[in-house]
């Protein structure tokens, strides 16, 4: 009965028809022959025996009973355990042991561990394929500047200081930063219905990619809102309290005022920093605009050395000076004769052009402010001009004389008011 049972297992091994060697567990069969089955060492050897040739194609016929590191490895792996811990180790990951040993079976949970550490780690294929000195691969484009992909944008600010019942009032959650109504509040409606299935057409995904990045836009664009509120300290100037902003070296002017607010469109494009860096460097191009200005002037005049420049100074002072005490005396004398030269100058009118266009109360306005008719016409056309022209929403563009200086303009418009050509509001 035993020779019997020996018989039968030596008619189902399989040999090698070149080297006669067992290839039971292991052999490559060829597809154009018939009945031409080899082993590894003829096949990698090139053998040829009949009508096969080493250029046919094979087929790998394997029992799953050899093993790969040899007889002499520790636990005797097959090749088909092998290949399910390789399948095991890609599906749970490294260190999932008790998971991998269910998959491979037959083989407890340390087991599988010394063995994979043991063949592919320490091996001579971890050897092979794994360097002493794994270089690394990610490369840092962040830049510690404030760039665009400085870590600083991405890192949250410190909530407001302020206190809980203004938070009520604004809607704001201190520890999330954040409002009960954002800008663009409904910017999540965009992606809330986006699901990715494995059936979407190319055109499908790129409208999805398409709806993520519009949604990007939008949550970057808040960001930035919220950012220049902070830095512009806009929250606490809506609650009323004041800014703390950064002592001034000088005073500011009241042009430099309506300058700055003239500037405020632009703050959204630069910090607050910047921006008051900016107006300081427009404050010192104007100044050196005026040195350039006065040290050209001393120039025309012949001044080249800063000490004669100081002569120049008191000269010109003693000299307005004067000017001014002679136009004073002369003033006072004015004021005795003017009763004498009005009717003496309402008389020298009457012969000027356009005197008889006017009214008995123009005439005389014309005569106090010692105006000839065809000025004062000038000036009385354009302004009543302009004032049609505002009524009508258009934005006017004439300019009054030279000649006409503000106490002028003053009593012309007072003049025009009471006499019903403009109304009140506009004068």
């Amino acid at each position: 009965m035993r020779k019997l049972v020996a018989q039968m297992a030596e008619l189902g091994k399989k040999y090698c028809v070149y080297c006669l060697a067992d290839v039971t567990s292991l052999r490559l069969r060829c597809t154009e022959c018939q009945d031409i089955e080899l082993c590894p060492e003829c096949f990698s050897a090139g053998a040829e025996i009949g009508q096969h040739r080493r250029w046919h194609g094979y087929q790998l016929v394997d029992g799953g009973r050899f093993t790969l590191w040899g007889a002499e490895a520790e636990g005797g792996w097959t090749s088909r355990e092998e290949q399910l811990l390789l399948d095991a180790i890609e599906q749970y990951g490294f260190g999932n042991w008790e998971d991998m040993a269910a998959h491979v079976g037959g083989r407890a949970p340390p087991e599988v561990m010394e063995h994979y550490v043991s063949m592919y780690i320490h091996g001579n294929l971890g050897r092979a394929c794994i360097p002493d000195a794994i270089p690394n691969r990610v490369t840092d484009h962040t830049c510690p500047g404030g760039g665009p992909l400085s870590p600083s944008l991405t890192a949250p600010l410190p909530p407001l200081d302020i206190s809980v019942a203004e938070q009520q009032q604004l809607g704001y959650m201190p520890l999330r930063d954040d409002y009960e109504i954002e800008y663009l509040q409904d910017a999540e409606t965009l992606i809330s219905g986006l699901a990715v299935n494995y059936d979407d057409e190319e055109v499908d995904i790129e409208l999805k990619r398409a709806h993520v990045d519009m949604y990007v836009r939008k949550l970057r664009e808040r960001q930035r809102r919220k950012n220049m509120a902070r830095d512009y300290s806009l929250v606490p100037a809506f609650l009323g309290k004041e800014r703390k902003e950064r002592p001034l070296k000088r005073k500011v002017t009241k042009e430099e005022k309506e300058l700055r607010a003239k500037l405020r469109p632009i703050c959204q494009f630069m910090s607050a920093k910047e921006f008051d860096d900016c107006f300081d460097n427009l404050h010192k191009e104007r100044t050196l605009r005026a040195k350039i200005r006065e040290l050209q002037r001393y120039r025309r005049n012949g001044i080249a050395k800063t000490e004669e420049s100081a002569e120049y100074e008191a000269a010109r002072h003693k000299r307005e000076k004067r000017k001014e005490m002679k136009n004073s005396a002369g003033a006072k004398r004015g004021k005795d004769e003017t009763g004498k030269e009005a009717a003496a100058e309402f008389s020298s009118m009457e012969n000027l052009a356009g005197f008889d266009l006017l009214s008995e109360r123009e005439k005389l306005l014309c005569s106090s402010l010692n105006l000839s008719p065809t000025r004062y016409l000038t000036v009385k056309t354009i302004i009543i001009k302009d004032y049609l022209q505002k009524r009508q929403g258009i934005p006017s563009k004439s300019r009054l004389p030279s000649y006409l200086d503000k106490v002028l303009k003053k009593r012309i418009l007072n003049f025009l008011t009471e006499s019903g050509w403009i109304a009140r509001d506009t004068s």
